[in-house]
C-alpha cells in the first residue's frame, strides 16, 4: 500500500514525486488514449461501421451517459481515495481504447465506447477535483494552462507519428488503438508505483452537494456541455462527410490544434489570471458564437475547406479558455465542496449530452446549418450568463446579483 503524505509536506519530496508532477503525467496519459481515439473515430465509424449522421449522434449520446452519471463518483470516493480512482479510471480508458478495433459492429462500437467513456468521465471528474485541491489559488490559472499545453505536447507526438506513417506504413486502426491505449496503461502503472498518496488539508464532503449560491456555475456548466457536444460531434464529422478528409488529414488538423494549444494555452492561463474569469469567458463566448455562425455559412454559401479548417482550429482554441470556469469555481467554493461539486457539475454538464447528439443527428440529416445556428445561440446565452460573474468572485460574492455579506460586528 502506498504511503500517505500530507499535501503541505509534499514540497519536501523530490520533484518527480510531487503532486504537480503527478498532475502533469496524468495530463499526458489521458489524451494519448482519448485524443487518438477521437482522431480516428470519424473515419473508423464511416469506413468500418458505415455510420451516417444519425448513427454518430447515437454513438456520442452513449458516450456521454457516463458523464451524466458522474455524480456516482461521490459514492465511489466513500470507499476509494480520489487519487486511486483517477488511476483506475485511466487504466479503464487505456484498456478500452486498446481493443476498440476488435469490435467493428454498431453494437460493439457502442459497447466499447461506453466502457472507455466510464474511464474518461470518472477520471476527468476526480482530476478536476484534485487540480483545484492541490493547486494554490494564486497559481491555478497558470498551472492549468501549462497542463493543457503538456497534454497537447504529448498528443502531438502521437499525431505526428500517425500523419507520417499512416499511409507510408499502411497502419491499421487496430495497431494505432493498441499502441495508444498501451502507452496510457504504461504511464499509469508508473504513477501507481512511483507516487505516494497525497492527503489534502481540507477533507471533502462525501455526499451529494447542490448549493443555491453556486447556481451561476451550474448554469454555465450546463451551457458548456450542450455547446461542446455540437463541436465534438459535428465539427469533425463535417470535415469527413462534406470534405472527404482521410485519417492522416483529420489527424493533421488535430496536429495544428495541438501546436496552437501548446503555444496559447499557457498564455490563456496568464490572461485569466490578469484579466479575470469574467473577461476571459466573455471573450470565449463571443468568439464561439462567431465561429458557429461561420460554420453555418459553409453550408449556406458553400465556403471552402480552408475556411472550415481555420474555423475548426479557432473553435478549439476558444474552448481552451474554459479553464476560467474551473478557477471561477475554485474562488467561490468552500474547500470541502470541491470533490462533490465537481461530480455534480460534471453531471450537469452532461445533461444535454445525453439527448442532444441523437436529437441533432436527425436535424443534421435535414439541415446541418441549423445545428450550427443553435450552437451560436447557446454561445450567446453563455455570454449573458458570464456577464453575471463579478470581477473578483469569492464566497458571498458568487455573482453580481449576490447580496453583500454583512459587516462584522465591532
Amino acid at each position: 500500500m502506498a504511503r500517505i503524505v500530507p499535501l503541505e509536506d509534499a514540497r519536501t519530496l523530490p520533484f518527480w514525486q510531487r503532486p504537480v508532477t503527478l498532475l502533469f503525467l496524468m495530463a499526458i496519459a489521458m489524451p494519448l488514449s482519448f485524443s487518438t481515439w477521437s482522431a480516428l473515430l470519424n473515419n473508423f465509424v464511416i469506413e468500418v461501421g458505415d455510420f451516417d449522421g444519425s448513427d454518430i449522434g447515437w454513438l456520442h449520446t452513449v458516450r456521454e451517459i457516463p458523464g451524466f452519471l458522474a455524480v456516482g463518483v461521490i459514492v465511489v470516493i466513500m470507499f476509494m481515495r480520489e487519487q486511486v480512482l483517477a488511476m483506475v479510471a485511466l487504466l479503464m480508458l487505456g484498456a478500452a481504447t486498446a481493443v476498440t478495433a476488435w469490435f467493428p459492429s454498431m453494437g460493439g462500437i457502442l459497447t466499447i465506447t461506453m466502457l472507455s467513456s466510464i474511464g474518461f468521465h470518472y477520471y476527468e471528474t476526480v482530476n478536476q477535483s484534485l487540480q483545484l485541491q492541490w493547486l494554490p489559488k494564486n497559481r491555478a490559472p497558470q498551472v492549468l494552462g501549462q497542463l493543457v499545453a503538456a497534454a497537447s505536447a504529448a498528443t502531438l507526438v502521437a499525431y505526428v507519428l500517425i500523419v507520417m506513417t499512416w499511409e507510408s506504413l499502411d497502419l491499421s486502426y487496430n495497431f494505432v488503438y493498441l499502441a495508444s491505449g498501451g502507452l496510457t496503461i504504461v504511464i499509469v502503472a508508473y504513477c501507481i508505483l512511483a507516487f505516494p498518496q497525497f492527503e489534502a488539508p481540507n477533507p471533502q464532503v462525501k455526499k451529494f452537494v447542490l448549493r443555491r449560491r453556486y447556481w451561476l456555475y451550474y448554469l454555465l456548466q450546463f451551457m458548456a456541455g450542450a455547446r461542446r457536444q455540437i463541436f465534438v460531434v459535428f465539427a469533425g464529422f463535417m470535415m469527413v462527410e462534406r470534405f472527404g478528409f482521410d485519417v492522416h488529414e483529420v489527424t493533421a488538423l488535430y496536429l495544428i490544434n495541438l501546436i496552437a494549444n501548446m503555444i496559447f494555452a499557457p498564455l490563456m492561463g496568464h490572461a485569466v489570471h490578469r484579466f479575470g474569469e469574467r473577461n476571459a469567458l466573455v471573450f470565449e463566448y463571443v468568439g464561439l458564437a462567431a465561429v458557429f455562425l461561420a460554420y453555418g455559412g459553409i453550408y449556406w454559401f458553400g465556403w471552402g475547406v480552408v475556411l472550415a479548417a481555420v474555423l475548426y482550429v479557432l473553435d478549439h482554441l476558444f474552448f481552451a479558455l474554459a479553464l476560467a470556469l474551473k478557477t471561477y469555481f475554485q474562488k467561490i467554493a468552500d474547500p470541502g465542496d470541491i470533490a462533490p461539486t465537481a461530480a455534480v457539475a460534471f453531471t450537469i454538464n452532461h445533461i444535454a449530452a445525453v439527448f442532444l447528439p441523437a436529437l441533432l443527428g436527425y436535424l443534421w440529416l435535414q439541415s446541418p446549418q441549423l445545428v450550427f445556428l443553435m450552437a451560436s445561440g447557446m454561445a450567446l446565452t453563455s455570454l449573458g450568463l458570464a456577464l453575471l460573474i463579478p470581477r473578483h468572485p469569492e464566497p458571498g460574492r458568487e455573482t453580481v446579483l449576490s447580496r453583500p455579506l454583512p459587516a462584522p460586528a465591532e
